[in-house]
């Protein structure tokens, strides 16, 4: 019963209906802001990969 009240809240809390509007710092699957944040991810993580793999 422990484990259906967890999920419970759990499912509860990720609702839609909690969701906020507004600029926030976190990119949603909508938003055209995802894609140049995860290129640059990208990019940042190789040249750390580049540099370590040189040291």
């Amino acid at each position: 019963m422990q484990r259906f009240a967890i999920a419970a809240l759990a499912t509860t809390a990720t609702t839609p209906a909690l969701a906020h509007s507004g600029a926030h710092l976190h990119p949603h699957a909508g938003d055209p802001l995802w894609l140049p944040i995860l290129v640059g991810t990208v990019v940042v993580g190789a040249l750390a990969l580049l540099v370590w793999n040189l040291k």
